[in-house]
């Protein structure tokens, strides 16, 4: 679910002005699972941006406020959600931890980094969603440290039908600041892309394994 509509159509036009979303429909990108998309996001160029930093950090506090009321803490999703979620803890003057995508092989093999402790409420924050997978196994990395997981919250999802049914099934809310559809809404308005893209890109959403091939 998004945020708001106002802020889904406003972050989707940052994201394309500072090209951390690029649209390639004829010279499409190979994901590192080998999907084949005409979209490629990198919301981590957000930071570099002080101006678009600082709305998202503003938005993201926002929709806490209003999904999460106050919680505990603030949970980073290594690595792209580290630094905005920093920043959000920071303007909620609230804790802050982040999670490794797994176990640390020495040292003391923490997989949740910085002090978190059970019974707490924790609000995960996200820069990107696709399957959902790598998210959703940071929530249960602070589920199983007896954290109560109130939601996640992210820039951007691709709205793919498999992370909504991976996130039903895990029973964790997401709000994200916007998502593909409101993407390509603002793309066609500003001129990112032509109006004869949008049913290789509508057919791209539907099934993203085949698209392509």
């Amino acid at each position: 679910m998004i945020y708001n509509e106002e802020t889904a159509l406003r972050t989707a036009e940052l994201l394309l002005q500072i090209k951390a979303i690029k649209l390639h429909v004829a010279d499409p990108f190979t994901w590192a699972s080998g999907i084949i998309s005409p979209i490629y996001c990198d919301n981590r160029i957000t930071l570099s941006y002080p101006r678009v930093r600082t709305y998202i950090r503003q938005e993201f506090a926002g929709a806490i406020n209003e999904n999460f009321g106050d919680p505990d803490v603030i949970a980073g999703v290594a690595t792209g959600g580290i630094a905005q979620g920093a920043l959000v803890a920071q303007d909620l003057d609230l804790p802050f931890v982040y999670i490794r995508t797994s176990k640390k092989a020495h040292g003391l093999a923490n997989q949740i980094e910085g002090h978190v402790e059970s019974g707490q409420s924790v609000v995960v924050l996200e820069d990107l969603v696709s399957t959902g997978g790598s998210s959703l196994k940071a929530v249960n990395a602070l589920r199983d440290a007896g954290c109560y997981v109130k939601g996640m919250v992210a820039i951007f999802t691709y709205n793919l039908e498999i992370a909504r049914k991976n996130f039903e099934k895990e029973k964790c809310p997401l709000i994200t600041l916007s998502d593909y559809d409101h993407l390509i809404r603002k793309a066609v308005e500003k001129d990112y892309i032509a109006e004869k893209d949008l049913l290789n890109l509508e057919q791209w959403r539907e099934d993203p394994s085949k698209w392509g091939k």
